[in-house]
């Protein structure tokens, strides 16, 4: 053990040398799978500059007088690290601190790399990118900092990367954008700046782009149409998307909520497959017109400027937010009729609607559990019906607000 200590602080020459002595000491005790000088001395530096967080013992069986590929997660092939997990993966198990080290990039077969959250910080080492048979990169829920390496971009072989819930600034670097393999580019709660980069039309393997929670801004460019899965919620996001929208015929996940977008709602959007449509807290404007019935469970798009009739379409949606926007006229039964065949909840409060096409009576045979909010429009609400506190205590707006209402 004392060789291998005094390993550290000599020069390279010196130290590869003493690692394939020990390493023939260790051969000729009978110990099997002698690892790689290069990765041997990786991995020392590697535990110097990460520890246990107090209840966490994940090291306690990092001891270098025996063969690292048994140790807890390092996984060889043949004489080279070719995986690591850096922490107990058992959920709400203590993770690691300290920083990560940039001997990192001198295991060169390193094909995954992932750590547990915890509380490590500093930046994501550029070395890195040296790693060149990468495919899994996993960092999340830490305290990394600083910007996100451009050359990370480089790797040909990387599908996935995840670097969510971190501290990281600057850009998302524009080489991702024309990763060749990337299908799951995963850096949401951040604080990334700078607008989105431009996706060329070989950027067919992109599955999954997750960037919400950030400080992004400017439009939302052209993005691959293998997309499945689209989340750019909670930025400063600006422009028009009705001419991005309709490409991206693959979605199942959609959230551009919290952003500043303008313009139409596309009517396509609509017939996605999704479990649930967030565009709420935007400037979408106009009208709201499906191609066809919805049958999307939650759609909200509330708090726009979205104006004209409610759209009827909506009936077989399970959760209807349409609240906080500028909707006009009366209500279409079939919407009404709806909280009977299976909606749950149908919030139109703070828009400019003047009644119910359907009769207050029939109205009033809304379920027991269904809730239906009409407070503040040019209408007073025919029946009392449960509204959430955001709603106000205003029952219906001042008159004139209301120049097409002849209640």
């Amino acid at each position: 053990m004392t060789t291998t200590m005094e390993c550290r602080c000599l020069p390279r020459p010196r130290r590869l040398l003493l690692v394939s002595l020990w390493s023939m000491m260790l051969a000729s005790a009978g110990v099997v799978g002698i690892l790689d000088p290069v990765d041997f001395l990786a991995l020392q530096a590697i535990r110097k500059g990460l520890e246990d967080m107090p209840g966490s013992s994940f090291f306690a069986a990092w001891d270098f007088t025996a063969d690292p590929c048994t140790f807890s997660g390092v996984l060889c092939d043949g004489d080279r690290v070719v995986a690591l997990a850096l922490g107990d993966p058992r959920a709400g198990s203590p993770g690691l601190q300290g920083r990560l080290d940039p001997a990192l990039g001198r295991l060169s077969a390193l094909a995954e790399l992932s750590l547990v959250p915890g509380r490590v910080t500093g930046p994501v080492p550029d070395a890195l990118a040296r790693c060149s048979d990468l495919r899994f990169l996993a960092l999340s829920k830490n305290l990394l900092s600083g910007p996100i390496p451009p050359t990370l971009g480089a790797l040909t072989h990387l599908r996935t990367l995840d670097l969510s819930y971190n501290q990281l600034t600057g850009p998302v670097p524009t080489a991702f954008a024309a990763a060749p393999v990337l299908s799951n580019l995963i850096l949401c709660h951040n604080q990334l700046s700078g607008p989105l980069p431009p996706f060329p039309d070989s950027s067919s393997a992109l599955l999954r782009l997750d960037l919400k929670h950030n400080q992004l801004s400017g439009p939302v460019p052209p993005l691959p149409p293998s997309l499945q899965y689209l989340a750019l919620g909670s930025n400063a996001l600006t422009g028009a998307v009705d001419a991005v929208l309709p490409c991206l015929t693959r979605l199942n996940f959609l959230d551009l909520s919290s952003n500043q977008l303008q313009g139409p709602i596309p009517g396509s959007v609509f017939a996605l497959p999704l479990a649930k449509l967030q565009l709420q807290r935007n400037a979408f404007s106009g009208p709201v017109a499906p191609d066809g019935d919805v049958i999307i469970p939650v759609v909200d798009l509330s708090y726009n400027r979205l104006w004209g009739r409610l759209p009827p379409q909506l009936a077989a949606v399970g959760r209807l937010y349409l609240n906080n926007n500028r909707f006009t006229g009366e209500v279409p039964s079939r919407l009404v009729q709806g909280l009977t065949n299976g909606m749950q909840l149908l919030y139109l409060q703070h828009n400019f609607l003047t009644g119910l096409e359907i009769g207050p009576a029939a109205a009033a045979t809304i379920p027991v559990g269904a809730s239906l909010c009409l407070q503040y429009n040019c209408m007073a609400p025919p029946f009392d019906a449960p509204c959430p506190l955001k709603a106000g205590n205003q029952r219906m707006r001042p008159a004139d607000q209301c120049p097409d209402w002849r209640g």
